[in-house]
C-alpha cells in the first residue's frame, strides 16, 4: 500500500470545490474568448464579448470563496505579501504561492477585458475604455497575457493536489491535465448555455459545440488514463467513489455527446447538453477532492 495512505486529510470542503470549479470556468472562458478573437470570424464577436464578460465576475467569486476558506479571511494578503517585511511572497516552487499570484494577475487582465467588452456595447462612453477593447493594441496585449494566465489558473489546481502527500492525489501526475481539459469542456458549455439564453443562433454556437465535443472525448480518455495510472490504488478509490465517477462519465460526458450526435439540431434543446457537462465538471471535482477524506 502507498505510504500516502498514512497522511492526514486537509479536510477541504465545498469552498475549495467551488474554487476549483469556478477557476476552471474563469480561465477557460477567457482563453476561449481570446482564441475566438484571434482566429475566429466577425460572426464570433458576440461570443468573444460574452467570454470576456463572464470571466471577470467568475474570477471575483474565485477570490471570494478562497478567502472565506482561509478561516482567517482578514489575512488573505499574507499569501501575496510578507507580513513583517511587506515584500512580495512568491515561492516559485510552490503551486499554491504561484497560483495566488496568477489569480491576482489574471483578475487584472480579466477586469481590463471586461471593461473593454462593456465599452463595446456603447456604455459608458469613455474614450479611455477604447484602449481596453479586444480590437485595440493594448487590449490585445492584455488578452494574450490573460489567456496564458487563464490556462495556468484552469490547470494548476490539479498540480497543487499532485504535489501533496495525500493518496490518489500524489499517486498520479495527470490531475493537472484532467482539470485543464475539464475546464475547456465546461467553459465551452457555459458559453454555449449563456449564448443560447442571450439569443445567439445555433450557427453562432456551432464552433463552440464542435470544440466541446472534442474536449469531452479528450476528457474521457484522460480520466481513463488517470485511473489506469493509479494501478492497484485505483481499486481502493473506485470502491467508494466509483459509482459517482461512472455517473459523471455517463451523464456528464457520454450523454451530452449522444445528444450532440444523435438528435437533429432543429429538435434538440440547446441547454440540455451544456448543463449536463457543467454538472459533470462539478461532480468530477467533488469526487477528486472529497474522496481522500476516508482514505
Amino acid at each position: 500500500m502507498s505510504s500516502t495512505f498514512f497522511t492526514a486529510s486537509p479536510q477541504w470542503r465545498w469552498f475549495i470545490v467551488a474554487y476549483f470549479f469556478l477557476g476552471g470556468l474563469a480561465g477557460g472562458s477567457y482563453f476561449l474568448a481570446t482564441l475566438l478573437d484571434r482566429f475566429g470570424t466577425e460572426r464570433d464577436r458576440p461570443l468573444v464579448r460574452l467570454g470576456y464578460l463572464v470571466a471577470f465576475p467568475i474570477v471575483c467569486l474565485c477570490g471570494l470563496v478562497l478567502t472565506v476558506d482561509l478561516g482567517r479571511s482578514e489575512r488573505f494578503w499574507h499569501m501575496l505579501v510578507q507580513s513583517e517585511t511587506f515584500r512580495p511572497m512568491l515561492k516559485t516552487y510552490s503551486p499554491m504561492s504561484s497560483g495566488a499570484w496568477v489569480l491576482l494577475l489574471f483578475s487584472g487582465c480579466a477586469f481590463v477585458s471586461f471593461t473593454g467588452a462593456v465599452a463595446a456595447r456603447g456604455w459608458p462612453k469613455w474614450a479611455l475604455l477604447r484602449h481596453a477593447s479586444p480590437e485595440a493594441a493594448f487590449g490585445r496585449l492584455v488578452s494574450g497575457l490573460g489567456a496564458i494566465l487563464g490556462l495556468y489558473l484552469a490547470g494548476y489546481t490539479g498540480v497543487l493536489l499532485s504535489v501533496t502527500n495525500r493518496p490518489i492525489w500524489a499517486d498520479t501526475t495527470l490531475l493537472g491535465l484532467t482539470f485543464l481539459i475539464s475546464a475547456a469542456s465546461t467553459s465551452a458549455a457555459l458559453l454555449i448555455l449563456l449564448g443560447s439564453w442571450s439569443g445567439l443562433s445555433r450557427d453562432h454556437l456551432h464552433p463552440l459545440e464542435r470544440f466541446d465535443r472534442s474536449a469531452l472525448i479528450l476528457e474521457a480518455l484522460t480520466i481513463v488514463a488517470l485511473v489506469a495510472s493509479l494501478g492497484r490504488i485505483a481499486t481502493v478509490w473506485l470502491d467508494g467513489w466509483g459509482v459517482l465517477l461512472a455517473g459523471m462519465l455517463l451523464g456528464g460526458i457520454a450523454l451530452p455527446l449522444l445528444l450532440e450526435w444523435r438528435q437533429p439540431d432543429t429538435n434538440r434543446p440547446v441547454w440540455v447538453a451544456p448543463t449536463l457537462v457543467l454538472l459533470g465538471g462539478l461532480v468530477l471535482r467533488m469526487v477528486i477532492v472529497f474522496s481522500t477524506d476516508r482514505l
